[in-house]
């Protein structure tokens, strides 16, 4: 499909700087844009890219000036980035929808499946599950007895809901992800060995959340493992049993919570975070990759390194961690020096 400037601009509310009628029928990296693709510039550290790109078309904020002449009619939003998200969600929706229920499956006698949701082959579907409107079951889905999936809710190949388990309306979860596996509850016996402690609460993932591929969220001991509004978790997290998330929290690939930890809402977790068990993680909290977190930590906080300290002192550190080598060249030097002394003394 093809769009001119003039109908992107109105879509988008933004106002054209250049040629009105340019058409383009992609979109590009602005490092690599081409005659008939759209991109945008939202970073300032690629602002160099916009003289030298060679899109028809690119989304700029309504601030910016060209410091000289650039190929591309510009237009002018609010936000690019939210703009070209727009953009996207539009190319989503043209691609052709899947519908209707492929074979083989099995669909349980007892299971409710909305008439328009796609359930792809060899999908399973268990006793009393519930299937609402508009969901896409991509192949190889399974969907535990009594599971319970809202409306609009895309489960791509592969993913595993296991019994009981609570799915919100709008929600998407990626290929090979697994909700509601066992916690990893085990008692210890005086033999040395460890008697499995039976898990029998749910996962809730409440309306809105995504989960990136192979992500595993384990079922609660008791009660429920909860995933509030709006979280979005990236591939490889790990989400243990009785852990709560608040709303519109973020995490990163292979982040780790241990169990019975709460996270607060509106929450931002680098790559390979982890956080230790039966914490209290606060709202607004950002922390950077690969810290550690033992204990409970406060609202508003920045923290980064591990174990976590707050992200002034973390760079602190850094630059006393750069000068160890100096530092301990200089207590020899200081070292023999005092030696010296001493043998002075002595004679």
């Amino acid at each position: 499909m093809q769009f001119t400037a003039e109908q992107i601009a109105s879509f988008l509310g933004g106002e054209i700087v250049g040629d009105a009628k340019v058409s383009v029928s992609n979109l590009a990296k602005i490092e690599e844009g081409t005659t008939g693709t759209i991109t945008f510039l939202s970073n300032p550290l690629y602002t160099q890219y916009i003289y030298t790109t060679q899109a028809s078309i690119a989304l700029v904020r309504r601030d910016f000036e060209p410091e000289k002449p650039v190929t591309p009619t510009l237009i002018k939003v609010d936000d690019p980035y939210t703009s070209l998200t727009r953009l996207l969600e539009l190319v989503e929706q043209a691609r052709g929808q899947k519908s209707g229920v492929e074979e083989p499956t099995h669909i349980a006698l007892s299971a409710q499946v909305a008439d328009d949701a796609y359930v792809g082959a060899f999908t399973y579907i268990g006793e009393r599950a519930v299937v609402g409107k508009g969901c896409k079951l991509y192949p190889q889905v399974y969907i535990g007895d009594d599971v319970v999936i809202g409306n609009n809710v895309t489960l791509y190949p592969g993913v595993k809901i296991y019994h009981g388990c609570r799915i919100g309306n709008n929600c998407i979860v990626h290929a090979g992800s697994v909700i509601g596996s066992d916690g990893f509850g085990f008692a210890p016996q005086a033999d040395g060995s460890y008697k499995k402690i039976p898990q029998i609460g749910i996962v809730i993932l409440e309306d809105d959340v995504e989960l990136g591929a192979n992500t595993t969220i384990d079922r609660a001991t008791m009660g429920a493992t909860i995933i509030r509004r709006g979280v979005k978790l990236d591939n490889l997290v790990q989400i243990a049993h009785n852990v709560e998330v608040g709303e519109n929290t973020v995490m990163a690939a292979q982040v780790g919570i241990a169990g019975s930890t709460k996270i607060g809402s509106q929450c931002m977790f680098g790559g390979q975070v982890g956080v230790a068990g039966h914490r209290h993680v606060g709202n607004r909290v950002v922390i950077g990759a690969q810290s550690g977190i033992p204990n409970d930590v406060k609202d508003n906080m920045e923290l980064m390194g591990y174990p976590a300290v707050p992200k002034v002192e973390f760079a602190r550190q850094t630059v006393h961690i750069k000068r160890l080598a100096q530092l301990n060249q200089t207590v020899k030097e200081l070292q023999q020096q005092i030696n010296e002394l001493k043998k002075h003394i002595q004679d």
